[in-house]
């Protein structure tokens, strides 16, 4: 459970780089290939203020889900994810004013349940190559 702070950081920076993305696509308004060359228009969009920034977001939060899969079993780590959707949908509620019904609330409780599950499952077997471990009376060739 040492790592649970580099997995939390993974899972809202991966949410914040999608809040930005909706805000950058949000500011830009529909999107519409028609009379423009294709190539334009993406780089348009890429290179946009609140797009290029989550983006980079991104770009942050894989680099530290790296260091924690090279830390702890994937099948730990991974489900954390999960808890993204949770922090989307309730920014979201929040900064865009989206839906929050009783359906998506159930989801959320049943994404919380799982992954507090998932985490009392097991430290996720932290650092896995300190853990084999040589015999003191044996000696390595």
């Amino acid at each position: 459970m040492k790592y649970i702070v580099f997995i939390l950081f993974t899972v809202m920076t991966n949410a914040a780089a999608q809040l930005m993305l909706k805000q950058g696509m949000m500011s830009l308004g529909p999107i519409s290939f028609e009379g423009v060359n294709p190539l334009v228009k993406l780089l348009q969009i890429v290179f946009s203020p609140w797009v290029f920034l989550g983006l980079c977001t991104f770009v942050i939060s894989m680099a530290s889900h790296l260091y924690v899969l090279s830390k702890v079993e994937l099948s730990f780590a991974y489900p954390f994810l999960s808890l993204a959707y949770v922090a989307v949908a309730i920014f979201a509620y929040f900064v865009f004013r989206e839906d929050l019904n009783g359906w998506r609330i159930a989801g959320i409780a049943f994404i919380c349940v799982g992954t507090v599950l998932i985490a009392q499952s097991g430290r996720g077997h932290e650092d896995q190559t300190a853990s084999i471990k040589i015999p003191a009376n044996e000696t390595v060739r």
